[in-house]
């Protein structure tokens, strides 16, 4: 996978290691049951560090990515090629996501420890060929293994030759309009764990930035940054004056207009030299000129190095 090409999904998918209709009705049950399957049909496989490797990482985060679709995943030692096994439920499996239904296509992915993107890879071609959840419900409607391979022979899943800006974004981040409010702002850091967020005007067309710093700096006018004597506001005096305003104040008024912002398309080995380079933690993504998400150097970092 380290050559400049574009593999097809079913080339690593064996018939042997599909489970059609399985009877599994939790995470942990399909996980073993093909784990089973990788074990016995890949030399150099053990099926308990299979599973101890897969289950590690779905309590971390379960790996439902789609409606109906999960990718349980890990990366091992042993592995020295990609490995796929593929179970389908009619009755659906509980995963234990909130807000998700039943998954009813499971794939299992192992891959070599020492290729970080390649899983990340096989997740953006899955991802966006089942964004449709018909397509979910017509594969585990499919009577055996045959027909499984035969749909994806004729599908044509295609795995990304390298990972791009828009694989490893957050769509759904928070972002504020430039015509809310200082209040709501705080109230958006208080709520998420983000630590800047896009602002947008009435369009959704990106305006600007603000980050806690921001408001920090916003709070602390800068000659006050130069005081060695702090006595006169240990009562946090400028915090306050700037609380009695904060539902009149508006992020238009004191946003930065100087985010970093990336096309979708960009290989996402330029996100980390940028990271490295700016010394910024977040870099914002657009999609033909409009605000598509933002990625976060810390979701990088454990998506590369760790999922």
């Amino acid at each position: 996978m380290n050559e400049r090409t574009s593999p097809q999904f079913h080339r690593f998918l064996a018939e042997g290691n599909i489970v059609c209709q399985t009877s599994a009705a939790s995470s942990n049950d399909v996980i073993a049951e093909l784990a089973d399957r990788l074990a016995f049909t890949t030399a150099g496989l053990r099926r308990e560090e299979i599973i101890e490797a897969v289950r590690e990482r779905e309590a971390i985060l379960p790996t439902v990515i789609a409606s109906g679709l999960a990718v349980p995943h890990a990366r091992l030692a042993q592995a020295d090629q990609l490995l796929i096994a593929l179970a389908t439920s009619r009755n659906g499996i509980d995963f234990q996501v909130p807000d998700m239904p039943p998954v009813k296509v499971v794939v299992l992915i192992l891959t070599p420890r020492n290729d970080p993107g390649l899983h990340l890879q096989l997740l953006a071609a899955l991802a966006r060929d089942f964004r449709d959840p018909g397509a979910i419900d017509q594969l585990a409607a499919l009577p055996n293994a045959g027909r499984i391979m035969e749909y994806f022979n004729g599908n044509d899943v295609e795995i990304p030759k390298y990972l791009r800006a828009r694989d490893l974004m957050q769509s759904d981040a928070p972002t504020l309009l430039e015509s809310d409010t200082l209040h709501r702002a705080i109230e958006t850091f208080a709520r998420g764990r983000a630590e800047e967020i896009p602002i947008l005007d009435d369009e959704g067309d990106l305006r600007g930035v603000i980050s806690q710093a921001d408001i920090l700096k916003f709070s602390l006018p800068e000659h006050i940054l130069w005081m060695d004597d702090l006595t006169p506001i240990y009562q946090f005096q400028p915090f306050a004056e700037m609380l009695k305003a904060d539902q009149e104040t508006k992020l238009a008024d004191f946003m930065r207009e100087d985010p970093v912002v990336v096309d979708e398309e960009l290989p996402a080995i330029q996100l980390a030299k940028l990271f490295l380079m700016k010394k910024i933690g977040q870099i914002i993504v657009s999609s033909a000129g409009k605000y598509a998400g933002v990625v976060n150097l810390d979701d990088f970092n454990r998506k590369l190095f760790w999922e």
